[in-house]
């Protein structure tokens, strides 16, 4: 518990020093959400392979997009992602109905506009998982009524 509220604290540190630390003009052209979410990218390369010295090859992407839903998502953010869906082309949503970084923010709809930059961190985490799996791809979040949705778009090689 303690190792959580400590990332939660870290999380919201990093998210406040990135904005603190613009000028206005990167906040309005989204270079601290692209800061944010490289740090989420190299993060997230560090933890998969951390996470996958020990596990046996995947067998396709589906599988990849299960070991991020199950394992991944259970070491970062003590629960299994509530919803996976595909449409077979690449395209997966990752649904997470109470997520830990939006928990404490109030669910009224003038706090959603600010939930972007809360979602970067999260959003370069997986893409740098993926990446280091061998999968290129873009995610983007949208989030409604703290329910977070990641769509995850695989770019083929």
């Amino acid at each position: 518990m303690a190792d959580e509220a400590l990332f939660l604290l870290l999380h919201n540190e990093m998210v406040s020093g990135v904005y603190k630390s613009a000028e206005q003009g990167e906040v309005e052209n989204g270079r601290c959400i692209t800061k944010l979410e490289n740090m989420g990218f190299r993060v997230g390369q560090g933890l998969i392979e951390r996470f996958t010295k020990d596990t046996a090859r995947f067998k396709d992407e589906l599988d990849i997009m299960k070991f991020i839903c199950k394992d991944f998502w259970t070491t970062v953010f003590k629960k299994q992602i509530d919803n996976l869906r595909t449409n077979h082309q690449g395209i997966y949503v990752l649904q997470d109905n109470k997520f830990r970084l939006l928990t404490q923010m109030s669910a009224g709809k003038q706090y959603l506009e600010h939930a972007s930059k809360y979602l970067a961190f999260t959003c370069g985490l997986i893409r740098g998982g993926l990446s280091n799996l061998g999968i290129k791809s873009i995610v983007t979040a949208e989030v409604s009524s703290m329910a977070c949705k990641f769509q995850v778009m695989i770019q083929k090689l």
